[in-house]
């Protein structure tokens, strides 16, 4: 999206709240139309980006610009934002219709221009004949719905999610995030969305923003994230993983090999700053990893001892541990039959070069 039109730009933000440090140096762009999600543990700085952002809260330092023009200190009211909340926020005694149409009363739109976005908007949310009842007969999805058309009724330039469907069962939840997906996708709308879910940020994103101590640990693409993380942090956050130590052995143009739990013998790409003699960390996903038959080999093979065989719906998972002790995780799609092994036996587990990401143990970026 590098020659989108830029909607919101933060710049240097920091926010302390006495000793702590809430937020440290972060810069986002969030482009127009764009989806995208901060995402990070409690305590990451997501929720103080969102309140600076959003006016309700002032930073020690750095800039809010918001369709070109300087809003760091302008009230939320002049800024063009909506806001979705986890609790909805609904007016309980206000009727469904009512409760849309406040923000275009605050406006002083006409009647006849509120009947008709009003209605517009509960035509997009799927909910058409709900108007005349109050929030309490509707469910919880239902009201989270409301909530949404009430803050695209009025078109705002951004809309601000903070963790929306925090309070939902998971299978509402999932429904809900490829509906406000659609949304997005159908209206054109610029969101700025909260979670701690990484599921919820992998879904429903653009790109994601990963927060981790008040500052922005890895900025990109769901798959940029997942695939290449630029961190232990992460590559621990997000998705499951194998995090094996290793010792870079030798570096060439094609190839690094590496020592890696139990001595075995790893490849990777030549990706990174990693030279010889490195103690590092080697990340390779659950799903990449391949029981290994007789006489079968791949770029990458290990050793190790079944400890563990859970089937969890679609898929299974072994659980294994390494003559060292170091444990391993493999996931594969489940299908009718035994399983290929059995706790207590001996397999060898297998991944292609290309699945193996170096990282450094300690920091930033060690490969991707």
């Amino acid at each position: 999206m590098a020659n989108t039109k830029s909607k919101l730009r933060i710049r240097d933000l920091r926010k302390t709240y006495g000793p702590v440090v809430a937020l440290e140096g972060a810069n986002v762009d969030l482009h127009e139309g764009e989806f995208l999600t901060l995402l990070g543990p409690s305590g990451s700085g997501k929720t103080t980006m969102l309140m600076i952002i959003a006016g309700l809260t002032q930073p020690d330092s750095g800039d809010v610009w918001i369709d070109g023009k300087l809003a760091t200190y302008a009230p939320t009211f002049k800024r063009d934002i909506g806001m979705v909340f986890q609790n909805y926020a609904l007016f309980p005694h206000l009727s469904v219709y009512e409760n849309i149409a406040f923000p275009l009363r605050m406006r002083k739109a006409p009647d006849d221009v509120i009947a008709k976005e009003v209605s517009r908007v509960l035509e997009i949310i799927r909910l058409p004949d709900v108007g005349d009842r109050l929030p309490r007969e509707l469910s919880g999805g239902q009201q989270q719905r409301i909530a949404l058309a009430r803050c695209i009724v009025y078109r705002p330039s951004i809309i601000l999610m903070d963790e929306p469907l925090g309070a939902l069962d998971k299978k509402l939840r999932d429904q809900l995030q490829l509906e406000i997906k659609h949304l997005h996708t159908e209206l054109g709308i610029t969101v700025l969305y909260v979670t701690h879910d990484q599921e919820e940020a992998l879904v429903m994103s653009d790109r994601i923003c990963l927060m981790n101590e008040g500052r922005i640990s890895q900025l990109g693409t769901p798959d940029e994230l997942y695939f290449y993380p630029e961190s232990v942090f992460a590559a621990d956050f997000l998705g499951e993983s194998n995090l094996l130590d290793a010792r870079v052995v030798d570096v060439n143009n094609d190839v690094v090999h590496l020592k890696g739990p139990g001595d075995a013998v790893l490849r990777a790409g030549p990706r990174g700053e990693v030279r010889e003699g490195d103690d590092i960390k080697v990340m390779v996903r659950p799903e990449t990893i391949r029981l290994l038959g007789d006489g079968e080999e791949m770029a990458n093979v290990i050793k190790a001892k079944i400890k563990d065989v859970i089937l969890v719906g679609q898929v299974t998972k072994f659980y294994a541990e390494v003559s060292d002790g170091t444990p391993i995780t493999v996931t594969r799609l489940t299908h009718v039959g035994s399983p290929a092994a059995e706790p207590g036996s001996e397999v060898r587990f297998g991944w292609a070069e290309e699945s193996t990401v170096l990282l450094p143990k300690n920091g930033g970026r060690g490969g991707a």
